[in-house]
């Protein structure tokens, strides 16, 4: 055991630690970053510095990066083209008194790429367009309830369906109403109970579990019979699974679309865009914010978004995130481990862990957090792939995950999680997705 050598690991994170949060409510300015998802003692808490596909924590530890900054990098961090291009906008401005042409340089680039990209507005976050987009769906239609298939981002009109509605006025949170992904009865049921009502339906095109080509096909059909505006949120799938997002990768064109993360290899830009009779609403609806022109983000965009158009990059991305989803299944192969499966796209993998297979599955998913930082590889529930790891970044990975998962079908079979667990396992917490 390494109780004492994992422990020294963290030391300057868990001094920073207290200190932080009585500033800062959960040490994070993102709930997906918090100690919420990095138990504290037996997790690097905060990084000093990101390059490529590596991660270093403030206590110098390095790693190999599967989060990507929840999967907003793709090209890798600190891409040298992007970094010069950013240099060069610096010197230029960042945020103008007048709309700057790089808006229209990279709203270009985006209507050549995404089949639903007729007109396009820029935001900040994926929040931020998810929001806009249900806005603009309630005014074209004249209708306010929403369908929900996914995870849509912090406002309102989304989290007030969750557990996490604390603050949600309940006039709100009673217009939005989610529906079972491959349910066609459960969608079904909706229509019928909200006859004429619904403005929208919003829906995550691919993610841990997929909508199948046939449940597409039917909420497709429907929307048009309906008249109810169909929003694809590509806020990860966008500029990863393929050039045109998830909506070019499967056939299928939405009414509006969302994109983030990704467009920009970390800097801070989404978007919203769609059909042109419906986008047209926006010289009344208010989608405003001053820094949705700043031109940094889009002058990494522009450079983000040319990479994809010419040099393969989605496909380049598939390539290399199966080649780790092989690895990593073989080390499951390998280990005859049984209760952890990948499921789906190869450029954003997630870890399913069957729970029947566990005693607890919470000290399981601990102990495997704890073991996998320890040897170098900071994961959480997915493998969210970048241009950058190469193959001996996915032979390291390879290993870990065939020493860690060894060791938890040990401690499984001896149940000794109290003389291998150093900290009481996670909390159940707000899922996502």
């Amino acid at each position: 055991m390494h109780s004492q050598e994992l422990l020294n690991r963290y030391l300057e994170s868990n001094r920073m630690l207290p200190e932080v949060e009585e500033l800062i409510p959960l040490a994070s300015q993102t709930f997906s970053k918090s100690r919420t998802q990095y138990p504290p003692l037996i997790s690097p808490l905060f990084a000093s510095r990101s390059h490529g596909c590596k991660t270093w924590d403030i206590d110098g530890n390095e790693y190999i990066d599967l989060v990507s900054s929840l999967a907003a990098v793709t090209l890798g961090y600190g891409d040298a083209d992007v970094n010069e291009a950013v240099k060069k906008q610096l010197d230029l401005g960042v945020t103008l008194t007048l709309p700057g042409l790089l808006e229209y340089e990279v709203a270009s680039l985006i209507r050549d790429l995404v089949p639903s990209a007729e007109r396009i507005r820029f935001a900040k976050t994926g929040s931020d367009a998810t929001a806009g987009a249900i806005r603009l769906a309630r005014a074209f239609t004249g209708r306010d309830h929403v369908l929900l298939g996914g995870y849509h981002g912090w406002q309102d009109w989304y989290i007030g369906s969750t557990s996490m509605n604390l603050g949600v006025p309940k006039s709100v949170s009673i217009l939005s109403h989610s529906f079972l992904l491959n349910d066609l009865d459960s969608l079904e049921k909706l229509f019928t109970e909200l006859p004429n009502s619904i403005a929208a339906l919003i829906l995550e095109p691919i993610s841990a579990i997929s909508p199948t080509p046939e449940f597409l096909a039917h909420v497709r059909k429907r929307t048009l019979e309906l008249g109810i505006v169909l929003i694809f949120d590509e806020t990860v799938t966008g500029f990863r699974v393929a050039p045109g997002g998830a909506q070019e990768y499967l056939g299928i064109t939405p009414d509006l679309s969302t994109f983030g993360k990704g467009i920009a290899n970390g800097f801070p830009l989404s978007v919203l865009c769609g059909r042109a009779d419906i986008m047209v609403l926006m010289d009344r609806v208010f989608f405003s914010g001053t820094f949705g022109g700043e031109l940094l983000s889009l002058a990494a965009a522009k450079v983000v978004l040319s990479k994809i158009k010419n040099e393969n990059i989605t496909e380049q991305l598939a390539i290399k995130g199966s080649k780790l989803n092989s690895a990593v299944n073989e080390a499951i192969f390998t280990q005859n481990f049984e209760g952890l499966e990948l499921s789906g796209h190869p450029s954003w993998q997630f870890l399913m862990w069957d729970q029947s297979k566990f005693k607890d599955i919470l000290m399981t998913k601990t102990l495997f957090l704890q073991e996998m930082f320890f040897r170098g590889i900071l994961i959480l529930g997915s493998h969210n792939i970048t241009l950058s790891h190469d193959e001996a970044s996915i032979e390291r990975i390879k290993h870990a995950y065939e020493e860690v998962l060894s060791l938890i079908q040990k401690v499984e079979r001896e149940q000794s999680y109290a003389e291998n667990l150093l900290v009481k396992p996670l909390e159940p917490l707000f899922r996502v997705r």
